[in-house]
């Protein structure tokens, strides 16, 4: 599994405890407690197990609450930063709100790079038709995004600015997806130019110190 601490992969190993024993005439369900600890961050992932007497048994993971994703760029503004992040905190509870938190942000990264559309697929209808080869997305980017309007019930729904946190279902995966996509999209809008903004610095410092103009 991966660790929801630090997001390492490692062979889990559970200790099982039984909490409550089930069955009887009244069907009482089985209920268990089970631990692993990672090797890497030594940290501990503590699962509720319910096994009724019939139907499906149901894990419920109760710490940590939130899962692992890599910490946050710095170079991504405060406001879109917030709702990022809070969208992963709440993804083990509730991947409808995740993914409205994460259509927010998305379009929040669109119009901050001037997709002004107040309908979510005419924003990315804009960005996937960008005429600017300067302004074009890498292919591998325009792929994921493009799925965005094929998420199972979002194709269903008009998501404006009006409408972005409407709590939508989504199908197996397509929170997670969201999220992902994001974490391409502050690469590409954010720390990438922070990174070339930072090399023509120091290039240019090195040229005056030579006594040569600076970069164009």
């Amino acid at each position: 599994m991966d660790c929801p601490h630090c997001g390492k992969g490692f062979h889990d190993q559970w200790i099982m405890t039984q909490i409550q024993a089930g069955g009887g005439p009244h069907l009482i369900p089985h209920w268990h407690a089970r631990v692993t600890v990672c090797p890497g961050c030594f940290e501990s992932t503590i699962e509720l197990k319910r096994v009724p007497s019939n139907g499906a048994a149901i894990d419920v993971r109760v710490y940590p609450i939130s899962t692992y994703r890599r910490p946050t760029p710095k170079e991504v503004p405060d406001d879109i930063k917030a709702d990022y992040e809070e969208a992963c905190k709440v993804l083990p509870i509730s991947k409808k709100s995740s993914a409205a938190l994460a259509r927010r942000c998305l379009q929040e990264v669109l119009r901050a790079n001037g997709y002004v559309h107040r309908d979510l697929a005419a924003q990315i209808d804009a960005l996937l038709n960008e005429p600017d080869p300067k302004k074009a997305i890498p292919t591998s980017l325009r792929q994921t995004v493009d799925a965005v309007r094929n998420f199972g019930n979002f194709a269903a729904h008009t998501i404006t600015d009006q409408t972005t946190l409407q709590v939508i279902d989504v199908q197996p995966g397509e929170a997670e997806w969201c999220l992902d996509i994001l974490d391409e999209m502050f690469d590409h809008y954010y720390v990438k130019p922070a990174q070339a903004e930072a090399r023509k610095k120091a290039l240019d410092a090195k040229l005056k110190a030579a006594g040569k103009p600076a970069s164009k």
